[in-house]
């Protein structure tokens, strides 16, 4: 274990595997447990698995985090309660494939946002990738028919997984929130439990609605899964390798979830990509390259 922690691209690679593995599961279990359910019992049972790591940071830094509760709690809201759950959601209706392909827009959405929100400055060549990018996933979502979004004809599932990258993008760039002195564990340790806390009204009314989880083996396991990889595991991993190697190289192995979703949903689930699927992934991939040529020359 001590040497895997000294391999940066096994560790980010592995993030990338572990996060396309979640949508996966998502939406192979979507019939048997709630998607509500779903996200609350995975960040709880995460919460608890990271405390013992977590609780001494934490403990240190509770007045810094008193100060700017209120912060940290819009984080947590976007990066726990929120992400996850609405990507659940979307996976009751839409692919595994679609929908890691949407979130590989992630990093264009960031960017978008930055722009928007904070007057970062946007060059011409990474406005055409937004643009490109937006492109593939308009395919993506139309199954290559972009005259029926015209028409209104919306998958209800895309719009919520997009929205769950919107969410996850707004997460990212209001990082700055967080304090430069606030330990990452104690971070850490903070949004997980109020992120579950604030899913619990969430997963309440879907209980009240009939809505229940199937309590078998599988269903365990799945909980598991998404509890120790995508989530304790991944935040452990994903944390080293930026140490080793810097943001900018780590946030590369991104790009890989989508290739990784893809190939699991067409080993396991049976997915059979179309020649949408393809162009989309194209057209986003252009948009990905535009903006890591444009952050060379940056440099």
């Amino acid at each position: 274990m001590l040497d895997v922690m000294q391999r940066p691209r096994l560790l980010l690679g592995l993030c990338a595997l572990f996060w396309a593995g979640n949508f996966v599961l998502g939406r192979a279990v979507h019939d048997s447990i709630p998607p509500v359910a779903f996200a609350f019992w995975r960040w709880l049972a995460a919460s608890l698995l990271v405390m013992p790591f977590v609780w001494r940071p934490l403990w240190r830094q509770w007045s810094l985090l008193r100060a700017c509760w209120l912060r940290m709690s819009v984080l947590a809201l976007l990066g726990v309660t929120v992400f996850n759950t609405f990507v659940y959601s979307g996976l009751q209706t839409t692919t595994a494939t679609n929908s890691v392909l949407i979130q590989s827009t992630l990093p264009l959405q960031v960017l978008l946002l930055n722009r928007l929100l904070f007057g970062v400055r946007t060059t011409v060549l990474e406005w055409a990738a937004i643009m490109l990018s937006l492109t593939g996933v308009f395919v993506i979502m139309s199954r290559g028919r972009p005259a029926e979004l015209w028409a209104g004809d919306w998958p209800v599932g895309d719009l919520w997984v997009l929205s769950a990258a919107f969410s996850w993008a707004l997460y990212s760039v209001l990082l700055r929130w967080r304090p430069p002195a606030l330990d990452p564990r104690a971070f850490l340790g903070f949004i997980l439990p109020v992120g579950t806390l604030l899913l619990l009204p969430w997963y309440l009314a879907e209980r009240a609605g009939g809505a229940a989880v199937d309590w078998h083996a599988t269903n365990l396991l799945a909980v598991a899964y998404v509890a120790i990889f995508p989530s304790a595991l991944a935040y452990l991993f994903w944390n080293r390798g930026v140490e080793l190697i810097g943001a900018n190289a780590a946030g590369h192995f991104i790009h890989l979830m989508p290739v990784f979703g893809t190939l699991l949903a067409v080993a396991l689930l049976g997915e059979q990509p179309g020649a949408y699927h393809l162009a989309g992934i194209v057209l986003v991939a252009t948009g990905i390259y535009l903006t890591v040529r444009q952050g060379r020359r940056a440099a």
